[in-house]
């Protein structure tokens, strides 16, 4: 198949949705597929252009497993906010149109594009009319119910309805949709979707790549830390839906306490005051993000892994982090209120606990620092879930036969005169 994709996100972003956008362009790659690739600059999660790359400039580039990437120019804010966040978002819509445009002559079998940005779905439309070609829309983050949900942009007003107006419109013109957990599967469903044109795509992880290490991880030794302290972990993106704010309040609620020691890792716009607020504090190290080959090392470190989250935000998204947390065989406790996917997803390998109430996640961790035994069980039962649901290549070849079906079911169509596609743009 030809497979046109479109991300604001792409390789060699190392955590996030770039991640998973490279991880599958490639593996589809691998497997014989002709894969083209519009994106962006790399630039997440630290809100800069990496070094050798411009935000202004168009530049293309064959990856080692044959993918096409086209980079277009985006604008990226020092400090993303509101509207700071809507004006990146929208140029690269604008820059990446040509680019798309130009790739309707080339007959993609699929237009693929990923949620967020949303922003992108009228390109995406918009060429997939020009050549014929079914859309699939991939959701890894509801980012319009999250930016006015948590207060990024102001909700109930006119911008609040006109945006919800747009979004029913476009998602409505897509062929095919996908989204991470089966909370965020009843969400397209609220949102008018039938359930016969979505699929359940998870994000997975590679566990032989990320996998329970039998000895001690060396980032202790590099990190000062003594091997009977207990580790607590955050390693991910350091930004406003991630609820960071929660760290140092618990970190100083464990000052006194001198066999915990805390490791924040990751960037972010949020990195800089979080640092700031444990500042003098002597049970917390910061790395920055770690290259993949480091991962596996980093994610052992743990003891417990740590995952904050906003209220209101746990059935929005589901953090691609916790993946490699669950394959990594170590317990995760997790602020999610009570029946949300993420406090599903970490039962029984974890414990959930309400977001804003620092006593009860107070709770969590000493009882998990104080039961061994527990702490083995619940790590042992993440494990065999990563392994058993999120292992990369079954994720991976039910998603392609997904698309291998719309797409023939597309050209039967398309041969006996009806139109899957419903006249997107109609």
């Amino acid at each position: 198949m030809r497979l046109l994709f479109l991300g604001l996100n792409y390789t060699p972003e190392l955590t996030g949705i770039g991640k998973y956008s490279g991880e599958m362009m490639e593996w589809l790659a691998g497997r014989g597929h002709e894969v083209r690739v519009v994106t962006t600059p790399p630039y997440y999660p630290a809100w800069r252009v990496s070094e050798g790359y411009a935000w202004w400039q168009y530049r293309s580039e064959m990856s080692a497993a044959g993918v096409k990437i086209y980079r277009c120019p985006l604008w990226v804010p020092a400090n993303p906010n509101g509207l700071k966040r809507v004006v990146h978002l929208s140029s690269f819509a604008t820059s990446s149109l040509p680019v798309m445009l130009a790739h309707a002559a080339w007959r993609p079998d699929l237009v693929l594009t990923v949620e967020p940005a949303f922003t992108c779905t009228p390109v995406a439309l918009l060429t997939s009319r020009l050549c014929g070609a079914p859309t699939w829309l991939h959701t890894q983050d509801f980012e319009i119910d999250a930016a006015f949900d948590l207060g990024l942009l102001p909700s109930g007003g006119k911008v609040h309805r006109l945006a919800q107006s747009c979004e029913r419109f476009l998602r409505s013109r897509f062929s095919q949709f996908s989204t991470i957990s089966a909370g965020m599967m009843k969400r397209l469903s609220e949102k008018g979707i039938d359930a016969s044109r979505t699929v359940l795509f998870p994000n997975w992880v590679d566990i032989h790549a990320i996998k329970p290490r039998d000895e001690v991880s060396p980032f202790r030794a590099e990190l000062g830390i003594e091997r009977d302290k207990i580790v607590l972990l955050y390693s991910g993106n350091m930004g406003a839906k991630q609820g960071l704010e929660v760290l140092p309040q618990l970190a100083n609620a464990l000052r006194e306490c001198s066999n915990y020691h805390f490791v924040f890792c990751g960037d972010g716009a949020y990195r800089t005051q979080l640092q700031q607020s444990v500042s003098g504090f002597e049970n917390v190290s910061f790395l920055p993000l770690q290259p993949l080959e480091r991962l596996n090392d980093l994610l052992n470190v743990a003891d417990i892994h740590l995952l904050p989250q906003r209220a209101g935000a746990a059935d929005l998204v589901m953090p691609s982090k916790l993946t490699g947390m669950l394959a990594s065989g170590r317990p995760v406790i997790a602020t999610a209120a009570e029946g949300t996917q993420v406090a599903h997803a970490v039962e029984g390998r974890g414990i959930a606990v309400a977001p804003g109430n620092l006593k009860e996640l107070v709770h969590a961790v000493t009882m998990l620092a104080e039961d061994p035994i527990l702490r083995r069980s619940m790590g042992c039962a993440a494990r065999v879930f990563a392994e058993q649901e999120l292992a990369r290549d079954p994720v991976l070849l039910r998603f392609e036969s997904a698309i291998e079906r719309l797409v023939a079911d597309t050209s039967m169509r398309a041969a006996s005169g009806n139109d899957l596609q419903g006249n997107p743009l109609e």
